[in-house]
C-alpha cells in the first residue's frame, strides 16, 4: 500500500473541499494540467465546497427543481453561467500565449482554460503559471477572485449571489422596474441595498490595502494589486509576490484575508437587522451620476 500516494491524495482532497488551495507540491497541480481525473475531482470537490452548504441540502431534501429555492436557483445558474464564460474567456486570451497554452494539445488547453477559469473563485490551485498570463486574463482573475463563492460555503469573496442581486437590481434599474425580478420572484429592496452595503465595504477594504501596499512594497502594480485581491478572496493564488513581501506588507494581507473570510458574513448579519425609527424626515433629491 503506497502510503505517501494515499496521505496526498487525501491532503489534496480536503484541501480542495475546503477551498484551502494548499497544495504539497511548489508547482501546485501544474504538473496534471492535461489529467482528465485530477482535474474533474479536484474541480468538483472545490465547486461543492464552494457553492454553499444549504444548497447541497436543498439539493438533496428537494427533487424537483421548480420546488428549490430562489437562492440554490440562482447559485445553480449562476455558477454554470460564470464557469462557462470564464473557460471560454481565458481560452481565447490565453490560446497564442507560449508561456500558458501556446504550447499544449487542445485537450489539455481546454482543461488549462476550465481549471484556472474555476479557480479563482477561493479555491487557490492553478494549472498554469500565473505569473505568465496576460494583464486581461488577470484581470479577469482578480474580478472571479472578488466575486467569490456561495453564502455559507467554504469559499469567500462577496459571494456570487451578492453580485447577482446587484446586477438584476441594475437591470431593473435601466429598464424603469421598481424591483428586481428573477424567475417570477421578486428581490426584497432590503436584500439589495444589504448586496450593495458588502460589495462597497469589500471593495473599499481591498482599494485601501493596495493603496498601503503602494506604499509599504517596491514591486509592480498589477503584482500588488493581484495579491490584494487574492487576500480579499482567500484564494492564495500569487503572482510570486508573496514570498517578497514586507513585514508590514504580510500584516496588511492577513489583516484583508480575515476581514474577507469574516467581514461580507459578519457585515450580512448586521445589516439583516433593520431598526425602525418613530422619527420620520421629508424626502429631498440629490443629483448623481
Amino acid at each position: 500500500m503506497d502510503l505517501v500516494g494515499i496521505f496526498t491524495s487525501l491532503f489534496h482532497v480536503v484541501s480542495a473541499f475546503n477551498n484551502a488551495g494548499f497544495s504539497l507540491w511548489s508547482d501546485s497541480l501544474m504538473g496534471y494540467v492535461g489529467d482528465p481525473v485530477v482535474n474533474i475531482i479536484i474541480t468538483f470537490l472545490f465547486i461543492v465546497g464552494g457553492i454553499g452548504f444549504t444548497v447541497i441540502s436543498d439539493l438533496m431534501m428537494t427533487r424537483k427543481y421548480h420546488q428549490l429555492s430562489l437562492h440554490t436557483k440562482l447559485m445553480i445558474i449562476g455558477t454554470l453561467s460564470i464557469n462557462i464564460i470564464a473557460t471560454i474567456v481565458i481560452f481565447l486570451l490565453e490560446y497564442t500565449n507560449s508561456e500558458t497554452l501556446a504550447n499544449l494539445a487542445l485537450d489539455e488547453k481546454l482543461w488549462a482554460s476550465y481549471f484556472q477559469a474555476v479557480t479563482p473563485r477561493t479555491a487557490g490551485f492553478n494549472s498554469l503559471d500565473i505569473g505568465s498570463m496576460n494583464p486581461a486574463t488577470l484581470t479577469l482573475t482578480m474580478f472571479l477572485m472578488f466575486i467569490g463563492a456561495g453564502s455559507a460555503s467554504t469559499g469567500s469573496g462577496i459571494k456570487l449571489t451578492t453580485f447577482i442581486v446587484i446586477v438584476l437590481a441594475v437591470n431593473a434599474y435601466l429598464r424603469g422596474k421598481k424591483e428586481a425580478v428573477i424567475f417570477k420572484r421578486s428581490i426584497p429592496g432590503q436584500v439589495v441595498h444589504r448586496a450593495l452595503a458588502i460589495t462597497v465595504i469589500s471593495l473599499l477594504m481591498v482599494i485601501t490595502v493596495i493603496f498601503l501596499l503602494t506604499i509599504t512594497e517596491d514591486a509592480p502594480y498589477l503584482h500588488i494589486i493581484f495579491e490584494a485581491f487574492s487576500a480579499f478572496g482567500t484564494v492564495g493564488l500569487s503572482m510570486g509576490l508573496t514570498a517578497e513581501l514586507s513585514e508590514s506588507g504580510k500584516l496588511l494581507l492577513c489583516i484583508l484575508m480575515l476581514a474577507g473570510r469574516i467581514g461580507p458574513i459578519t457585515l450580512a448579519f448586521a445589516l439583516a437587522r433593520t431598526s425602525k425609527g418613530n422619527i420620520g424626515y421629508p424626502k429631498d433629491d440629490v443629483f448623481t451620476g
